[in-house]
């Protein structure tokens, strides 16, 4: 992985711990529902592109990137809806958002790269 990728990796470590420590003090009936799925989607944004960065064809590589930007997205959605059920402070809220904004606006560079390269 070059410069720019360690950054991205980074960042969505730093995005996955974020969602992990906020969920902990999620309502116990949300453990088997919010909880883990939240968890589940942020955790998917680093290790399908982890996995991604293992493949050598640049169209399987491109898969894992799309299923990670993909999960983002998901997860996206559960900052939302975790802050209109008040399981998680404003604070909280606007940090996850704009974290999730750099890891996605760095991740799409990448999936546009390897579109791009696929093409060719």
């Amino acid at each position: 992985m070059n410069q720019y990728q360690e950054k991205l990796k980074g960042l969505m470590d730093e995005y996955v711990h974020l969602v992990y420590g906020i969920t902990k003090s999620f309502p116990r009936e949300e453990l088997y529902g919010v909880v883990s799925q939240f968890r589940r989607s942020a955790m998917s944004v680093v290790l399908n592109y982890v996995e991604g960065f293992a493949r050598f064809r640049t169209a399987v590589k491109l898969n894992f990137l799309e299923i990670s930007y993909g999960s983002l997205k998901e997860s996206l959605y559960l900052f939302d809806f975790s802050f209109i059920e008040k399981y998680i402070s404003f604070d909280d809220y606007q940090k996850g958002k704009k974290l999730a904004d750099e890891v996605g606006a760095l991740l799409w560079l990448e999936v546009d790269y390897f579109q791009k390269k696929s093409k060719k």
